[in-house]
């Protein structure tokens, strides 16, 4: 298989709108869950310490909070149909993309630096839909265009046979 095809593939299973994750947000991720027959929503609220092929269809945020004094990571698909949503709640000053120093640190030390930021624009995920019969018409005008070269040659040549 070519990369071309693989990648149609990989596009084809991405959402098609998703929140832009940055190491060091703080996200309520939402996730369904099943339960015999059932499906339940359960949150995770924690730091983005890691976030891992942000372009691909295999895009992953990896998740750390701190609950009763014990730490705890989750990694997540961004295009996986078993999350819900992503919701940033903070962002924050960071340098880096990998913020796993931030495992052995504890209380003030392991507070980030907040940065204002427009929290409604940047959990929009509405999806601007484009035009899909924007192609038919260009083709149309294409092959118009052929027909006519094609007509206004084989003109001139008629009117030299007759005369």
């Amino acid at each position: 298989m070519s990369f071309s095809i693989l990648k149609q593939i990989g596009d084809a299973q991405k959402k098609k709108a998703v929140v832009d994750v940055r190491s060091g947000d703080t996200v309520r991720v939402t996730q369904k869950i099943k339960e015999g027959g059932k499906f339940r929503l359960q949150t995770f609220e924690g730091v983005v310490i890691r976030v891992d092929r942000k372009e691909s269809h295999t895009a992953r945020i990896v998740v750390r909070k701190v609950t009763s004094g014990v730490g705890v990571e989750k990694s997540y698909l961004i295009h996986s149909p078993l999350v819900e949503k992503i919701e940033i709640t903070k962002r924050s000053k960071v340098r880096r993309n990998n913020l796993s120093y931030l495992r052995e640190r504890s209380g003030k030390s392991a507070r980030l630096a907040g940065k204002d930021f427009d929290r409604a624009a940047v959990n929009d995920v509405t999806v601007e839909e484009e035009p899909v019969d924007d192609v038919a018409p260009i083709a149309e005008a294409e092959a118009k265009t052929e027909e006519k070269v094609s007509v206004e040659e084989a003109a001139p040549a008629e009117e030299t046979k007759e005369a």
